[in-house]
């Protein structure tokens, strides 16, 4: 299992557009991969759980991953979300 916390970046938050990619990005893996903003938990996989989290630039979110491709399945989606647009 992998696991870290990340700062999103991204001007629009993790909304619409940038959410949509990260759901793409995350169905790449074959890993359960998990995304988490105060305490709630949710698919990363699924665009409508992605979307409840509501999160904003500057928030704080833990990425979770477990399978065989979790650490590059976590790597990859922080950098996504962490990038300065």
């Amino acid at each position: 299992m992998a696991e870290r916390k990340v700062t999103v970046n991204l001007r629009a938050g993790l909304q619409a557009r940038p959410a949509a990619l990260f759901v793409q990005e995350a169905n790449k893996f074959s890993s359960d991969v998990h995304l988490e903003k105060d305490g709630k938990s949710v698919n990363a996989k699924s665009i409508m759980g992605v979307m409840s989290l509501v999160i904003p630039r500057g928030a704080e979110v833990t990425l979770r991953a477990n399978g065989v491709d979790s650490d590059k399945a976590v790597e990859r989606l922080a950098v996504m979300v962490s990038e300065q647009e």
